[in-house]
This record gives C-alpha cells, sequence and structure tokens, in this order.
C-alpha cells in the first residue's frame, strides 16, 4: 500500500488546534498563515507520497552497504535526496539570509512529519541535517555560519552529530576523544565514534560532522567538553570541497529496522587522507561549552524523532485499515449469513480506533508545541517570548518520550490487526513495528526523556510550567462546560485527567528533595501520564472545534464527526489510564526499589 499523507487531518489541526492564525500574527511570520501552510504542504504531500514513499520498502529489503570504506545507499536514494534539495525541503525551516524559506516550525514540522511517513530511513540524513544548521546557527561563528550552514541548506553538503563512544553510551561525561591545539588555531581530532547516522554515505559531496571532544587540559565531566567541526573534507577557499579529512568509516551497523539509514563507526585521526594524523577541526563557540551548544542540536533531534514516532503511527496505522477493509474473515458477531471484512468486528475497530486516537492525539500535541517554539522566538515582547520557550521545553521529552512509545504500541498492533500475515516480512506490517523501536532509543532513551521531564523541566521551577498547562486545561474544561453526549463524557474524562497529572506534579515537586529514588522511580510513568492527559486536552480541543463548525454548517461533516469519535474514544480508552498513572507515580515507588541488587 502506498502513504497517503492525512492532509485534511493535518490542516484541521494546525488551523484549530496549533493555532496557526495567531502565529501569522507574529512579527516576522506575517506571510505564514493557513493559506501558505496549505500551498506547502500540498506540496509537500505530493513529492513525499510520488518521490519518496516508493522507496521505503524496497530500500528495507536493499539497505546501505560499505566496501572498502565507501557506503552506498539504497538504490534511488541518491536521485531522490538531490530532488529533495533542489525543491528546497532542508531549508525550509532555516533563516532566507542562508538561503532558507524562513518558514515557522508549525508548518516545517508537519514536513517532516510527512517525509519520515514516507521512509524514516531516507528522512534521517535531512533530519541530522537540520540539527547540524541549529547548532551553527547557535553557537558558530559568522566565517563558519557562512562556509558551512548554506551548503547544507542546499542539499550539496549533509550534516551529523557525534556524541557517543563505546564507553560511554549516554553518559556523555565518558567521552574521551581528544582535540589537540594546533598553532594555525585547528585542532587535531582523535577518538572512535559509534551510532552516528549518516556518518558515511554518498548522497552529498561533503559531510559536517560536529564532534563532542576534550582539549588536553580540559576538566573532566560534561564541564570539560567541547565541539568542533570536522568535515569530512576540508574547505577550499572557494567554498568548494578540497583535501580528504583524517575521519573514515570503519563499519556500518547490522540493526533490528531502519536498515536503509548506514549507522557509522567514524576514526578520528587514523593517520589516513590528505591532511597528516589527526582530523581537523575548528572550536566551535569556547572551549568546555561543547555540551549546552550540542544541547541545540540534541534538542531539534529530539523534536524530530518525536514526530518520527507519529509519522510511523500513521504509516502502520494506513496499512492496516487498508488491510482491515480487503481481509475478509469470519461472521459478524451480531450475525451474518457470510464472513464480513475483519474491520467489522469490533475488538479490530478497537484496535484500529486505539492506532488513530493515538496518532492524532501526538501529533495535536507536537503541532501546539510547533506554535509554542514560533512565539518563543518571534513574539513581540520578552515576557511572551520566555513564557511560550517555557512550554516548548517542557513539552519536548513529551513529545519525544510520549510519540515514539506509542508509535510501538500503534506499530505492535498494526501486525495484530494482520494476524499471522503480519508477522510475515511479505506484508509489510512489521517494518513499521522494526523501525518504530529504534525511536524509543535514540536521542536520548524515554528514560532520560523522563528524568529530564521531572528534574528540569517540573522539579526545577516547583511545577510553575505543568501547572500552567494544567490551568490553560480548565479554560477548556470550561468551554466544555454543560456538554452533553461525546462532549460531555470527554469532559469529564479530561477533568479527572488534569487532576491526576495536578496531584504528580504536586508529589513530585514536594518529594524531588526528600526522596528523589522514589520521584525518579515514577520518572516514565509521569511522562506517560504528561503525554496521555495533554494529549487528551488537544483532542478535547479538536472535537471542541469540530462541533463549533457542524453546528454552523461548515466543513466535511463526516470528517468532523470522526473528529469527534475520535476524542471520545481517545478519552475513554486512553485518558481513562490517567489515575492508574497517577497511582504508579505516587504510591509505585515501594515495588519499584523492592528487590536488592542480588534478588534480581
Amino acid at each position: 500500500m502506498s502513504y497517503s499523507v492525512p492532509l485534511k487531518d493535518i490542516l484541521f489541526t494546525l488551523e484549530h488546534v496549533a493555532g496557526i492564525g495567531a502565529v501569522s500574527q507574529l512579527p516576522g511570520l506575517e506571510d505564514a498563515g493557513l493559506d501558505t501552510a496549505t500551498a506547502v504542504l500540498e506540496e509537500c504531500a505530493k513529492f513525499n507520497e510520488g518521490v519518496v514513499a516508493p522507496l521505503n520498502w524496497p530500500s528495507d529489503l536493499h539497505p546501505s552497504s560499505l566496501q572498502n570504506g565507501v557506503v552506498t545507499t539504497s538504490p534511488g536514494f541518491v536521485d531522490a535526496f538531490r530532488a529533495y534539495a533542489q525543491a528546497g525541503w532542508q531549508g525550509i525551516q532555516h533563516p532566507v539570509e542562508f538561503g532558507g524559506q524562513g518558514l515557522p516550525k508549525v508548518i516545517g514540522t508537519p514536513c517532516v512529519e510527512m517525509l519520515n511517513a514516507a521512509s524514516l530511513s531516507f528522512a534521517l540524513c535531512p533530519l541530522l541535517t537540520d540539527g547540524a544548521i541549529e547548532a551553527l546557527l547557535t553557537a558558530g561563528s559568522s566565517e563558519q555560519q557562512a562556509t558551512f550552514i548554506p551548503p547544507m541548506i542546499e542539499g550539496r553538503w549533509t550534516g551529523t552529530m557525534n556524541l557517543t563512544e563505546p564507553q560511554a553510551g549516554s553518559d556523555l561525561a565518558q567521552v574521551r576523544t581528544r582535540a589537540v591545539g594546533q598553532p594555525d588555531g585547528t585542532y587535531r581530532v582523535f577518538g572512535q565514534k559509534i551510532y552516528i547516522t549518516y556518518g558515511e554515505h554518498d548522497m552529498a559531496e561533503n559531510i559536517v560532522h560536529l564532534v563532542l571532544a576534550r582539549t588536553p587540559e580540559a576538566p573532566e565531566g560534561v564541564k570539560g567538553i567541547s565541539l568542533f567541526i570536522v568535515p569530512k573534507f576540508l574547505v577550499n577557499a572557494d567554498g568548494k570541497p578540497g583535501a580528504r579529512n583524517d575521519v573514515w568509516c570503519t563499519s556500518i551497523e547490522h540493526k533490528l529496522g531502519i536498515k536503509a539509514s548506514p549507522t557509522a563507526v567514524l576514526i578520528y585521526g587514523d593517520g589516513q587522507g590528505d591532511v597528516g594524523e589527526g582530523a581537523i577541526g575548528y572550536l566551535v563557540g569556547e572551549e568546555n561549552r561543547g555540551l549546552e551548544y550540542m544541547f541545540v542540536m540534541m534538542n531539534a533531534a529530539r523534536f524530530a524523532v518525536g514526530m518520527q514516532g507519529v509519522a510511523v503511527a500513521d504509516r502502520a496505522y494506513q496499512k492496516a485499515v487498508a488491510y482491515a477493509r480487503d481481509r475478509v474473515q469470519s461472521r459478524d458477531v451480531a450475525g451474518s449469513a457470510a464472513p464480513v471484512a475483519i474491520i467489522r468486528h469490533p475488538d479490530v475497530r478497537r484496535m484500529l480506533m486505539t492506532m488513530r486516537a493515538l496518532t492524532e492525539g501526538a501529533r495535536s500535541l507536537a503541532y501546539v508545541a510547533a506554535a509554542a517554539c514560533d512565539a518563543g522566538h518571534h513574539a513581540a515582547d520578552a515576557e511572551t517570548r520566555k513564557r511560550n520557550m517555557a512550554v516548548y521545553e517542557f513539552l519536548v521529552p513529551i513529545v519525544k518520550g510520549w510519540s515514539t512509545e506509542m508509535s510501538l504500541e500503534v506499530a505492535s498492533l498494526g501486525v495484530q490487526v494482520h494476524g499471522g500475515m503480519g508477522f510475515i516480512e511479505e506484508t509489510g506490517a512489521a517494518q513499521y513495528y522494526r523501525d518504530a523501536r529504534i525511536l524509543t532509543i535514540y536521542e536520548g532513551t524515554t528514560a532520560i526523556q523522563a528524568n529530564d521531564l521531572i528534574g528540569r523541566k517540573t522539579a526545577r521551577d516547583g511545577g510553575a510550567v505543568a501547572r500552567a498547562l494544567i490551568a490553560a486545561m480548565g479554560e477548556t474544561l470550561k468551554e466544555l462546560e454543560g456538554r452533553d453526549g461525546d462532549l460531555g463524557a470527554i469532559r469529564n474524562a479530561l477533568a479527572a485527567g488534569a487532576q491526576s497529572l495536578e496531584e504528580a506534579v504536586a508529589f513530585i515537586v514536594a518529594s524531588s528533595r526528600s526522596d528523589v529514588r522514589a520521584v525518579f522511580a515514577g520518572s516514565v510513568p509521569y511522562l506517560k501520564l504528561a503525554g496521555v492527559v495533554l494529549g487528551g486536552w488537544q483532542l478535547a480541543r479538536a472535537a471542541l472545534a469540530a462541533r463549533r463548525l457542524l453546528d454552523a454548517g461548515e466543513g466535511d461533516a463526516a470528517f468532523l464527526s470522526a473528529k469527534i469519535g475520535t476524542a471520545r474514544f481517545f478519552a475513554d480508552h486512553i485518558l481513562s489510564q490517567a489515575a492508574a498513572l497517577r497511582h504508579s507515580i505516587v504510591s509505585g515507588a515501594a515495588g519499584a526499589l523492592a528487590l536488592e541488587d542480588v534478588q534480581f
């Protein structure tokens, strides 16, 4: 089955949930309203449906390969990336002065979703390049920006993020890659990096590696990490790639999923190439502030990985629906003379509704976060910028952690809808499950996101941002007051969910100093609780908007009634889980920490 972009739901969510109209009132974004979004996203849909999506299944069968240090990507990837770059998609959110289109994140985010739904493996290269651009825009010198950003926006060069080392894993305090200063102001870099997505490939003429390393006199721990630009090819005075740098791919991983994406092991300073021993690198910003700068790239990547979760979930849902409509098996439980399509069976419908509701809830929350980011950068007054950026930063670990955990559940349900055929690779359902499995791991595991949400985003400010969001939910609850039917049921579930979230926040704030292990034992349940409640809130807002349009006789009645029905399902089957998650957070530490190490 081919990918069909859910454009109607995307545009509805932008208009009625994310508030693109308000975004287009921000200084500098006046031309980025719904009409612009519609035009851009229609073209983006055509590109991804027609060019990228057809590569997804074949590239899983014929993944990237390495021979004599050269990586050859899957058939069709080189041409597709060239078309992607020439159409300007790499620069959609980046500044006009560097060749980008300068569109807001709230328009760029659906483009990211479409690309990842079309082919997750292909989309990882632009994703990392976006992060490299963001990092250099934040911390690079004007010369570095002028040298490296335009070619990446043009798609002639791509970017990577080099953090992980064999002994370090997610603990970046253990980074041991060395960067030795040279008389000319450059550095020679020595070390090994692993799990480097698109660390070597044949889709661009140069690769810009952003590398964490330590200088000889750096303090231990994360306070001694610096960030360096280490290009695959040094850049000549004319801006074109020149001498081959001393960075080499020694292997690419054989993976469970995202097989077409080359995940490289890179060696720096092996003495090969044109520059002698040690890869030549350029310091970004100041020494020992590298992790601070890299977090810009990491946050951009974490949000994008959350969108990967939404994307894979939507693709799995579409495939499951198509199969359920076609697969005829068993009679209707209500009675029928002949077997019916399995979409008629109540439990299959429950699974499909779970897939649909989770995907739409996560999409809505991510688009709202993107709008907050736009306001955080573009609002006219500093206080509004600060408030919106705090909301965005609070939501990033939820978008990353909850959306990716959600994608695993949705992809697994997709296999289940297919029954035994889902376990057979040829049907294609298994690919989404395999691809989704990495999403909860890379760019920070779910536990890392949850610890960030509890420590930096909730306990540190005494729960201020969390409580502000709960207060905003109260406004939606007022709009739902007195409603009956679907909207009444949604209101009751949202009110109970908001209370559960409020009680969890209070527990975290009160106990974060007195019983920190108990608090962090519930960190992942807290992240899931926040995702469930905030996602349910956005679907409640969507249901209200759909009801208003139906009452006014506007819009597509079938689409709008489905929107309300999906929000009702989320309330009854997903938002109803909030009380149990709250119990795990507030009262679950005793069981989680009950056993001694030797008892496991």
